[in-house]
């Protein structure tokens, strides 16, 4: 992100991008580093149609010096995307909570984990991620991931898709399994 501090300000608010074709979709919410930002509009621009009231929205001086910046191959179209950063509450957080699972559910996130093991080149990885989220709360992402023989920065993308799920919680340092998570555990594990 350009410039953090003034997305949250809302000083910011347009982004322009060279892309093959869109990759994000107005009406929806997007996690960033600055925070969740929801996409008002998507449009196919020519550059001699970014204005400098464009540039200045996007955090430049001119529509000269934006361009001069913009990433990407030349020849691709240029995106115009306006946004702004989405206060409400993260959906995430909220089905993180929820610990009445109801049968439906637990076959609902069965399915989903089985998708997620199926897609992984590496093989099945959620549930043994979530035991040892379990049993190592709080724990650096780097020894959690060593624990299990992978490198760090996939196994924290696999994290989210977890997390996406409402069966983790993120902390300064580490992971723990949500209510949802422990409850879809203990409805899952094999009886002793």
């Amino acid at each position: 992100m350009r410039d953090k501090a003034a997305v949250e300000a809302g000083t910011i608010t347009l982004t322009f991008r060279r892309w093959k074709r869109p990759q994000v979709l107005p009406g929806r919410l997007y996690r960033t580093v600055v925070g969740r930002l929801a996409v008002d509009a998507v449009e196919v621009v020519p550059a001699r149609a970014i204005t400098r009231a464009d540039a200045v929205r996007a955090g430049y001086p001119s529509a000269a010096a934006l361009l001069r910046e913009l990433p990407g191959d030349p020849g691709l179209p240029i995106y115009r995307v306006e946004f702004h950063l989405h206060d409400g509450p993260d959906e995430r957080d909220e089905l993180a909570h929820r610990a009445d699972l109801t049968p439906g559910e637990i076959d609902a996130i069965t399915t989903r984990l089985d998708r997620l093991d199926r897609a992984s080149s590496s093989g099945p990885w959620t549930r043994q991620t979530l035991e040892l989220i379990a049993a190592n709360p709080e724990r650096r992402a780097p020894d959690l991931a060593t624990m299990v023989g992978r490198e760090r920065d996939p196994f924290k993308l696999d994290v989210r898709k977890l997390k996406n799920l409402g069966l983790t919680l993120s902390f300064p340092v580490g992971y723990r399994v949500s209510p949802r998570g422990e409850s879809y555990l203990a409805a899952t594990r094999p009886a002793p």
